[in-house]
């Protein structure tokens, strides 16, 4: 087992299969600490030639309440969308089967990272959504991913509401691949029993196959949303009213400009 203070790594099957617990609070929030730490377990993934999968679920009753609302103010953003988005691209290059295993509230960044994995499951009163819009902004990651999954139609309703959904609904729209009353038992179970007996340098050329398009398409579109956020619309003035009014637990009041 490898622990730091945020990200706990189970290392199970002599070191083919990783578990990894991320968080500290009760939230989990994605912090820029939490999301260097993951970034530094993925980087680490890499280099294990005898992985051939993680589990990936947050301490606790939640899997992750999302990205910190406060690293999201004016003068922090540009620094938290860039180590945001470092962790899926290096995420990417690993090319590892991961597994998210969702209990909870699974929100804005956080149901970005679940997205991302080849596999979710969940349990079926998890809590599951794109809330940014609510916020005044937009989810770069999800806007580019999520699609991936539900499709877009799904994707956009999701993004573009706000709305959340329990785990029932996340697997009636192909969000969720199961659901339990705890999701980290299926979720090494697919690992266990489907993937356990192939070779692990074979399961990363087949990721880096199937997933090369993904990959290439989201390096060079998170770049583009990523200065569409930053340089645009981080200067009006709802978005900074959205994250404020947040902070300050009131109502925003929106120009609409």
């Amino acid at each position: 087992m490898t622990d730091n203070a945020l990200v706990r790594v189970e290392h199970l099957e002599d070191g083919a299969v990783w578990r990894v617990v991320f968080g500290l609070s009760n939230g989990n929030v994605l912090d820029g600490s939490l999301v260097e730490a993951l970034t530094d377990v993925f980087r680490g993934a890499a280099k294990e030639r005898s992985l051939k999968g993680i589990v990936l679920e947050g301490q606790g009753a939640h899997f992750s309440f999302g990205a910190s609302v406060e690293e999201h103010l004016p003068e922090r953003v540009g620094a938290m969308l860039h180590g945001f988005h470092e962790l899926f691209r290096v995420m990417f290059d690993a090319s590892i089967v991961t597994v998210a295993a969702v209990r909870g509230a699974c929100l804005g960044g956080g149901l970005e990272l679940a997205t991302s994995c080849v596999r979710l499951y969940a349990t079926p009163d998890s809590k599951l959504g794109q809330p940014e819009i609510r916020l005044g902004v937009f989810a770069p990651v999800a806007s580019l991913l999520l699609a991936e999954r539900v499709g877009r139609p799904c994707a956009e309703d999701l993004c573009f509401t706000g709305r959340t959904i329990d785990g029932r609904e996340a697997l009636l729209l192909g969000l969720a691949d199961g659901l339990a009353d705890d999701p980290v038992v299926p979720a090494l179970a697919y690992l266990r029993e489907r993937l356990l007996s192939h070779s692990a340098s074979s399961l990363r050329f087949a990721v880096r196959a199937a997933r090369a398009g993904l990959a290439e398409r989201f390096r060079t579109e998170i770049a583009r949303t990523e200065r569409l956020y930053l340089d645009e619309l981080m200067r009006t003035e709802d978005a900074v009213e959205g994250i404020h009014s947040f902070l300050e637990k009131r109502k925003p009041a929106w120009r609409n400009s």
